[in-house]
């Protein structure tokens, strides 16, 4: 054995070799929370990378689609969608009213608060997006039955509530 250092193939105090993986206690539920974490990042690095070619990025597309589905929507339910701080969320909206692909209007029940819907111009974008998450989707869900994705739907759906709890 060296001097002043273990060596790849020297047994240290725990008596593992480097080399040797290190035993975790393992879990169901820890298995599938890391698959979650790993399915989410790899969704988002796919769609992302699929949509270089739209010229949108993460944030402009999320919140364009965001108030495509809520029209109407208040800078603060954009924001707690897109779990941003309100401020954030006010400067992206700016930016896509300054682009014209987003507006905002007064409420009509309250003349101080700003509602934001999408214009016509987004139309071609939410299309170019709409196309390439069906193809996503389809590739991801091959295989499943219509039985199954309900079922799925409603198991992430009851994780989706307890991490809110």
């Amino acid at each position: 054995m060296r001097r002043g250092g273990y060596g790849p193939g020297d047994y240290h105090r725990t008596g593992l070799r480097r080399s040797d993986p290190i035993e975790t206690p393992r879990s169901l539920q820890r298995d599938i929370s890391l698959k979650l974490t790993v399915v989410a990042r790899q969704l988002r690095k796919s769609f992302d990378k699929r949509i270089e070619a739209v010229g949108v990025t993460r944030s402009r597309w999320t919140a364009i689609a965001v108030v495509a589905s809520h029209p109407g929507a208040t800078q603060r339910t954009i924001a707690e969608t897109l779990d941003m701080s309100e401020a954030a969320a006010g400067r992206l909206v700016d930016r896509l009213c300054h682009e014209g692909l987003l507006e905002r209007r007064a409420k009509a029940d309250d003349k101080r608060a700003r509602c934001v819907f999408v214009t016509s111009a987004a139309r071609p974008i939410l299309e170019q997006l709409g196309a390439i998450a069906s193809e996503q989707e389809a590739k991801i869900f091959r295989g499943l039955t219509e039985a199954e994705l309900v079922e799925l739907d409603r198991l992430l759906g009851a994780i989706y509530s307890n991490i809110g709890a």
